[in-house]
């Protein structure tokens, strides 16, 4: 990657939605280089699917829960019923699994405690877990998906 793409980049991070226009002009070149350079990034896998975000609150998902995760079982099989368990969950918007005394945290977006509580028991039904530590955010104070390119 050089200059240019890295322009077009952090365009596109910005608002993937623009015309390849608007794009072209903002990074100094013109439309044909710009979409050439769109489809190699696409075409290396630097670029993946383009989505739409959507406003949680304005949809009714008001509340947003960090939830730690200890566990003592660390077998394959208990592994995979795990995280099918959390792909299957749509409110789970993200899942880490880290190093340190906490096993997992994930990012659950539900519209209240009741719907949270509804998750947290179908997900402790399924697999076990030691420990389950849930924090509702009060605010969001920062949230994107650009990279600093």
């Amino acid at each position: 990657m050089d200059e240019t793409d890295r322009k077009i980049l952090l365009e596109l991070q910005r608002d993937a939605g623009r015309s390849l226009d608007d794009i072209a002009r903002e990074v100094g070149s013109s439309k044909t280089p710009v979409w050439n350079r769109i489809r190699k990034m696409r075409e290396a896998g630097i670029i993946g699917p383009q989505i739409v975000v959507a406003d949680a609150e304005k949809l009714g998902f008001e509340a947003c829960f960090f939830v730690l995760i200890r566990t003592s079982e660390h077998e394959a099989e208990w592994q995979r019923r795990f995280l099918r368990a959390l792909r299957e969950r749509p409110e789970v918007q993200e899942a880490h699994r880290l190093a340190g005394d906490i096993d997992y945290i994930l990012k659950v977006r539900v519209r209240n405690a009741r719907a949270y509580d509804a998750f947290y028991q179908a997900l402790i039904s399924e697999v076990k877990v030691h420990n389950v530590t849930a924090l509702l955010s009060m605010e969001e104070i920062k949230s994107t998906t650009a990279l600093p390119l």
